[in-house]
């Protein structure tokens, strides 16, 4: 930006040697360059804050900025350093322009330029050179060009654009972040200085290759501001202190998949996304794999169940070419939800007046038409409450009612929650209670964001939108009871005691790990698995998945939003108030059981009964002798072979009665002893 005299007088010749109206003429026929410069593209969180920044196509980093969004002092520092009378010149400064060539006469060196920062500007654009006479000449005449077509904030405006900082840093803001780590609209003294100095050497004087010949040209840049009185001494000296950066930030790259999505539909834009949850959801990604094998994936999706709106979206533990293949987003990839699913089911069983959260129902060997679906544990419970079924996650109660419902019911119900499925045969059968249909998280959580909802739809979006008209996926009242039994669901170890509602899944085969819970106002959904699909021995969502959705809620926010309260029409009665019909659920299939399973006669499920002074009298309905009896787990009648026996020793109040047969099955009931 430095003009040596003879490039000066040969300006001045020229100016001097034609009228006014040659030089307009002049001006007016000069062809400008593209005067829209292409900045990154950009998204933002919901705050406006940016998340994520790409490089224009060049590979450069230049962001697009407002005057408006710098610090006021940097703006007055650049000027008076840079161009004191920029908005008095018309592009070319003649009182520069003799300054400069007297000093270089008398002095015999160069000791000031002569650019404005209009004619940098102009070079800028062109990229032309700074010392030939040519090049030179063109920048004068493309500055009094451009102020007869721009205004002088939109000067200004290209320079913070275009001003070189080092290597592929352009602008003030894509240095401000690449040096700062922060956003241009407060800097200090120093930091001000810095980022004026560095654009007349860009290379010369950039701070992390050349730290020392950075700290001289700030400290000339402090002295001249001392000396026009933007700071005083106290505030040179204490910039004086404070050092130089030795290195380049790394530009924000939250949310790097969600943000590729947004700028193929859309560009720049801003979304949903909360860049404080964000961050602290990546580093809790990174420090659950960390100790999980170097192929373990996890993907992490929070929302809004009230509005939709995604806060934050986690594709994998880091976005890079590893062997977890990080580039995959998580997210959205079809996999197995193995047990999520159930909530609803047994939600659209209610509502389909089969069950009730107090009904009984089976979980004894059971063949479906040929389906034999067994309990993950390979055990089976006999007659228990469809609340402690779906807490149990049993796999039998589940496909009973699936048959009762009809597996084409189940799919309508993904439809009406605009959930995307993929089926691994042309007709679904019972085996997609369990988990055979491949669907994405996102997916997922949208789902449990409805069921969260009041059984009402609701889409997820990162995008701002306009509320939009959706289907009831389930009543109100089946979606209250879904969430309540869930809510009753104990946490994990080491996690908070809260009335979070949750479910965890695990695929056939530990493919896939899921755990999905919501509470009055978010939903946040894990996945956890290996991207290509192979199996991770032992994991299950229980151990490895829900852990993980307890601290990211922990992290969402310092305590859970309470459950609403239930609608008017539930019906909140144990089992021996429910009308007959609901007491009981018979299977389709019953008649198909391997065998007559056990069932506890007496004491019922959920009633009270005086204690007598020997014991209590209780009995048990098929199976096969002999019978031993558990109250709370504990043997107190083994070997039994008849059916009623006198139980004592109970003590009085709640109690949970278990009866296994010979062939190892079970049933249960939960009664109250006064």
């Amino acid at each position: 930006m430095r003009a040596n005299w003879f490039i000066c007088a040969a300006a001045g010749l020229l100016l001097a040697a034609v009228t006014r109206d040659e030089v307009d003429l002049w001006i007016d026929r000069t062809v400008l360059p593209d005067l829209v410069v292409e900045t990154s593209a950009e998204v933002l969180d919901r705050n406006g804050d940016l998340l994520r920044a790409y490089t224009v196509a060049d590979g450069r980093w230049r962001l697009a900025v407002d005057p408006a969004q710098v610090d006021p002092f940097f703006l007055q520092l650049l000027l008076a350093y840079e161009d004191k009378r920029f908005y008095q010149h018309n592009g070319v400064d003649p009182r520069a322009l003799a300054r400069a060539a007297w000093q270089t006469v008398t002095q015999g060196r160069i000791t000031s330029g002569a650019s404005t920062l209009t004619m940098q500007v102009a070079r800028l654009l062109e990229d032309s050179g700074t010392g030939r006479l040519t090049g030179k000449l063109r920048q004068m005449r493309l500055a009094l060009a451009l102020e007869r077509h721009l205004s002088k904030d939109e000067i200004l405006a290209l320079y913070l654009h275009l001003a070189p900082y080092g290597g592929n840093v352009e602008g003030i803001r894509a240095a401000s972040l690449a040096y700062f780590a922060k956003e241009p609209r407060r800097l200090t003294p120093a930091e001000a200085a810095l980022l004026v100095a560095i654009p007349q050497s860009p290379e010369a004087r950039r701070p992390d290759r050349a730290a020392s010949s950075a700290t001289a040209a700030r400290t000339r840049v402090l002295a001249r501001a001392l000396g026009d009185g933007l700071i005083d001494a106290d505030q040179s000296r204490a910039a004086q202190t404070e050092p130089v950066p030795t290195a380049r930030r790394p530009f924000p790259a939250l949310a790097p998949h969600l943000s590729d999505r947004v700028v193929a539909q859309a560009g720049s834009h801003q979304t949903t996304l909360d860049r404080t949850l964000q961050r602290s959801l990546e580093r809790l990604a990174a420090d659950t794999v960390a100790a999980q094998g170097d192929r373990v994936q996890v993907a992490i999706v929070v929302a809004d169940h009230r509005t939709g709106e995604i806060l934050a979206s986690v594709g994998s533990a880091a976005y890079r070419a590893d062997q977890r293949q990080g580039f995959v987003d998580m997210t959205i990839a079809l996999r197995s939800p193995g047990s999520t699913l159930k909530p609803l089911i047994y939600g659209l069983a209610f509502d389909e007046g089969l069950a009730h959260p107090e009904t009984l129902i089976d979980d004894a060997p059971t063949d479906f038409n040929g389906y034999r679906p067994q309990n993950f544990d390979r055990q089976f419970r006999g007659t228990i409450r469809v609340r402690e079924a779906l807490q149990l996650s049993l796999n039998l109660p589940v496909v009973a009612l699936t048959e009762a419902l009809g597996p084409a019911k189940l799919l309508q119900a993904l439809d009406r929650a605009q959930v995307d499925f993929a089926l691994p045969t042309g007709q679904p059968g019972l085996a997609v209670a369990l988990g055979g249909i491949g669907v994405t998280l996102q997916d997922m959580v949208q789902l449990y964001a409805a069921i969260a909802h009041g059984g009402q739809a609701q889409p997820l979006h990162y995008l701002p939108a306009e509320p939009q008209t959706t289907q009831r996926v389930l009543t109100a009242v089946a979606a209250w009871e879904v969430g309540d039994i869930l809510a009753g669901l104990a946490p994990p170890p080491g996690a908070p005691e809260n009335r979070l509602a949750y479910k965890t899944g695990t695929s056939y085969g530990h493919r896939d790990a899921w755990a999905i819970g919501f509470d009055g106002e978010n939903v946040i959904g894990v996945w956890m698995g290996r991207p290509d699909g192979t199996p991770v021995p032992g994991a299950f969502g229980a151990d490895v998945a829900a852990p993980v959705l307890f601290q990211a809620f922990a992290r969402l926010k310092p305590a859970l939003t309470p459950q609403p309260p239930p609608p008017p029409a539930t019906l909140l009665v144990a089992n021996a108030q429910l009308p007959q019909p609901l007491r009981q659920f018979r299977a389709r299939s019953a008649a198909f059981q391997v065998a007559d399973a056990p069932a506890v006669a007496f004491p019922p499920d959920g009633s009270e009964v005086e204690l007598l002074p020997e014991g209590l009298m209780v009995r048990v309905e098929g199976g096969t002798a002999p019978f031993t009896w558990l109250a709370n787990g504990t043997p107190v009648s083994t070997g039994q072979p008849s059916r009623e026996v006198m139980l004592a020793d109970l003590g009085r109040g709640f109690v949970t009665l278990s009866v296994i047969d010979a062939m190892g099955r079970s049933a249960r009931t939960s009664v109250r002893l006064r």
